[in-house]
């Protein structure tokens, strides 16, 4: 349930965007931004959200997320939608940084509600697995030799 959730939200984003981008960069039908929409979604949860994110965290996920959409949008637009090649490609650009910043709010998301009910799963390069994050000091009191003499003088 909580995965369809996820795939919800992140669906309306790119839905609202590439809608609201590509209907200003060329004459795309309804239809065709639909079956963009579905497919980069579900191609971005799974690689960026469930394989990338956990791993490398928010950042990474992020970049990678931008990359794959770009890509995505752009190969996408050359099959379905009608319009110039440049403009196709700023199309692609200008949504893939709009969806790239709600997926950084996204993966926030997907951290708290939906990664983190996996605790056994092993997470790599995540800041809290870092080795220097999880180093502690030691405190204790030196003991002067001459005070160790005189506690043996004591006895």
């Amino acid at each position: 349930m909580r995965h369809i959730m996820a795939l919800g939200i992140k669906l309306v984003l790119t839905s609202i965007v590439l809608f609201s981008v590509l209907t200003i960069f060329s004459t795309a039908l309804f239809s065709e931004i639909t079956l963009i929409s579905l497919v980069i979604t579900l191609a971005t949860y799974v690689i960026g959200d469930l394989f990338i994110l956990p791993r490398f965290g928010n950042l990474i996920a992020t970049i990678a997320d931008f990359v794959m959409l770009t890509a995505g949008i752009w190969l996408f637009s050359q099959f379905f939608v009608q319009g110039t090649p440049a403009n196709l490609i700023l199309a692609s650009l200008f949504a893939a940084i709009f969806i790239a910043l709600g997926e950084a709010l996204f993966h926030a998301y997907m951290e708290n509600r939906v990664l983190a009910h996996h605790q056994n799963e092993v997470q790599y390069f995540n800041e809290d697995n870092v080795a220097l994050n999880r180093l502690q000091t030691e405190f204790a009191q030196e003991e002067d030799i001459h005070d160790l003499k005189k506690h043996d003088k004591n006895e």
